[in-house]
């Protein structure tokens, strides 16, 4: 099985630094949408993370 199977589909049109000049103001109001939704989920999961890291390292600190 190809690890590529397992992520979503990349939209080649909405590549970073892309040419935007064809896009029409609806493209890029979704395109807007999707990063923003996007830049929370990764907030989100960075927080997660961040709470697992500072749980583990007073754990660390206290068995000492």
């Amino acid at each position: 099985m190809d690890d590529s199977e397992d992520r979503p589909a990349k939209n080649v049109g909405a590549e970073l630094g892309g040419d935007l000049s064809t896009w029409s103001l609806g493209d890029i109001d979704e395109r807007v949408a999707e990063l923003e939704a996007e830049i929370t989920r990764l907030k989100e999961e960075r927080s997660r993370k961040a709470s697992s890291l500072d749980a583990a390292e007073a754990f660390f600190k206290t068995a000492q």
